[in-house]
């Protein structure tokens, strides 16, 4: 027999005030174009939403990945380079 999947028990309730009544609308709108409750969409807008942060990768943790990946050897002007041939390009289209 399946079993079925353990409830989480520490949810968390939150609790939004002064929301306006057009924008409440435009949820409950929202929700039912997506076969969903108010409480559903609401749930599905905020985990896609810090999700999304969870994905960003902060600019000085590229430029670490950059430089353990060329060591001394990183490539000097290479936006530079690219901008150049991308404007001769340009120039000859």
């Amino acid at each position: 027999m399946k079993e079925l999947p353990t409830v989480n028990s520490s949810v968390a309730t939150l609790t939004i005030r002064n929301l306006p009544e057009e924008v409440r609308e435009r949820l409950r709108l929202r929700a039912a174009r997506r076969g969903r409750s108010m409480e559903a969409e609401v749930r599905a807008i905020l985990m896609a939403a810090t999700a999304e942060e969870e994905r960003a990768t902060p600019a000085i943790s590229l430029q670490a990945w950059v430089d353990e990946l060329y060591g001394a050897a990183k490539p000097k002007d290479v936006v530079d380079a690219l901008l150049a041939e991308r404007r001769r390009e340009a120039d000859a289209e």
